[in-house]
């Protein structure tokens, strides 16, 4: 269903994407992006928080539409944002909208952008005649406040029905293994039917201990005890804390935003022993956002963490580039930080989108709807969880939710004939017609945008300038990681482009590449990641090399 999906988007289709937790839907959207940005057209991505907003590297509803804290929107407010001076070039640009999510997003907001948008197109058409793609499981945590009129849900706006939205349900889980008891969980709270043997399967779990070789995140359900209990661990950890504060670089407003809208911590405070969860994807595959980790020690020359990853060893985590991009893809702030953060505990809703080896959960005084199935549905694997208890509320999703699931998988099959209905030359035909209209807009209205240098072009200039990456690295202001990241992606883009004087001179390169198809030629489980790649802690075993930046600069050459 992933590539139907895609197939259904490219042909400008407005689309409700949903699926239950660990379906793949974030995957599908960034796929979708790529898509765009490779033809030159630059969507508006907004999610109701920040948090939702920063895993696709977005913007949150409130401020893109500066909608303030107001709960009632009348005809003249409406007015006013519409042709407010400093959204309008705003309202101009939007091409594409992808709201992530939109369980979260109350009724009223929903109608309110679709007014807004209409009054600034000038166009009587939904959302202004833009494409809308609206992402998002009801299953999960809803909005906090409801309409005047007792509705809590975007579906429930006039505007969802007028927006024609082909719907598009995953299924196929790709966070647990089909046949994984907290499968059978997930299942039976979503059907609304909690049966004794769901029941005795989240028994077993109570008071579980957990043979990990380090303590698992607890999610609790309130604030007040996660910061309770990550303060209470690191206290009680012997030996110096370490420091590490933040650089930035951006307007002060852009970089509290982007500590408002993300995990990343002003300042980190680490002792050995610490409990970590990283809070960004490894572009190598090494870990995501939300594997957990033990701080073993650290290193040396900067006083750099060393981690230990279970099943993968150690590595070396130095600070990293965190960005905040306008809608070009331009970098417009940056935070430099380490991308880890205590993770003794964490709440349920910082956890929305996050995957988990392991954690203990104590969900007695859940008091929200989706908020149980949410958090069970964080981890891989049933052997992953302990329960510290769960209430009853912990086991229920919204009532309106399961009697209209049915009336979505039946879209869905709708969406399917739909898409079948057409030939691959006919789909092929309506792609290209919808990109190159929307690709012709975007080049008219976006004529000064479009002349700002992407960052990671403005890398690619530099290089010829350059002998070694820490040098490039340093007149960008830069981490290593990110240029070599920019290097990446410029590649990529020109098959032509030549960087090969930037290897270091003390490598055999050749050697590095017999032992990686070594590797692959023994085809061993336990060498690989998940996504397919070569374990980094594989290689540096291999070549007998402990320095993982180094590892990652060699890589960028093989």
């Amino acid at each position: 269903m992933q590539d139907r999906t895609l197939e259904i988007l490219k042909m400008g289709k407005n689309i409700f994407l949903t699926g239950g937790a660990g379906t793949g839907k974030t995957h599908v959207l960034k796929k979708y992006i790529n898509y765009l940005r490779d033809n030159g057209v630059f969507p508006t991505i907004l999610a109701p928080t920040g948090i939702a907003a920063s895993l696709l590297k977005g913007k949150t509803i409130h401020s893109f539409f500066a909608l303030g804290i107001r709960d009632n929107f009348s005809d003249m407010d409406i007015s006013d944002i519409a042709t407010n001076t400093r959204l309008k070039k705003r309202f101009r640009e939007l091409k594409v909208l992808i709201i992530d999510e939109i369980s979260m997003v109350s009724p009223t907001i929903f109608t309110v952008m679709d007014k807004v948008l209409q009054v600034a197109k000038k166009s009587d058409k939904p959302f202004g005649g833009i494409q809308l793609i609206l992402s998002g499981d009801f299953f999960q945590l809803p909005p906090i406040s409801r309409s005047s009129d007792g509705k809590r849900f975007a579906w429930q706006s006039p505007s969802w029905k007028e927006a024609d939205l082909k719907t598009c349900y995953l299924r196929k889980k790709y966070r647990q293994d089909q046949d994984n008891l907290i499968v059978t969980v997930l299942d039976s709270i979503r059907a609304g039917v909690i049966s004794q043997e769901t029941r005795d399967i989240l028994n077993s779990r109570v008071g579980k201990n957990l043979d990990l070789g380090f303590t698992p995140t607890k999610l609790y359900t309130h604030n007040i005890d996660v910061d309770s209990e990550n303060e209470k661990e690191l206290d009680k950890l012997d030996g110096v804390a370490y420091a590490y504060e933040y650089s930035k670089k951006g307007t002060a407003a852009n970089v509290e935003r982007m500590f408002k809208n993300s995990l990343i911590p002003e300042v980190l405070y680490l002792k050995k022993d610490t409990i970590v969860m990283f809070i960004k994807n490894d572009t190598d595959g090494n870990y995501v956002n939300g594997t957990t980790a033990k701080v073993v020690g650290f290193e040396k020359t900067n006083n750099d963490p060393i981690v230990q990853i279970p099943g993968k060893g150690k590595m070396i985590v130095q600070a990293e580039e965190f960005t905040h991009e306008d809608e070009s893809g331009e970098v417009i702030a940056s935070i430099t930080q380490h991308p880890l953060k205590l993770a003794w505990a964490i709440t349920i809703h910082k956890s929305q989108g996050m995957t988990l080896n392991a954690a203990q959960m104590d969900l007695t005084r859940t008091f929200e709807t989706g908020q149980g199935y949410v958090a069970l549905s964080r981890i891989r694997d049933i052997e992953g969880l302990s329960l510290i208890g769960y209430n009853d509320k912990s086991l229920e999703v919204d009532s309106t939710i399961l009697k209209v699931d049915e009336r979505i998988l039946e879209a869905s099959n709708k969406s399917i004939n739909m898409l079948n209905q057409y030939s691959d030359k006919e789909k092929e035909e309506i792609q290209t017609k919808f990109i190159n209209k929307i690709k012709s807009k975007s080049t008219q209205s976006n004529s000064k945008s479009s002349t700002k240098t992407p960052t990671h072009i403005i890398t690619k200039e530099l290089v010829s300038k350059h002998t070694k990456l820490k040098e490039l690295a340093k007149e960008r202001g830069l981490t290593v990681d990110t240029i070599i990241n920019h290097i990446k992606k410029a590649s990529k883009e020109d098959k032509e482009f030549n960087f090969s004087h930037l290897c270091p001179k003390n490598v055999d390169i050749e050697h590095v590449k017999k032992i990686k198809d070594d590797i692959k030629k023994e085809g061993k489980d336990e060498d690989f990641a998940t996504n397919g790649t070569i374990k980094m802690s594989v290689l540096m075993k291999k070549l007998g090399i402990t320095d993982y930046p180094k590892m990652k600069e060699i890589l960028l050459f093989c």
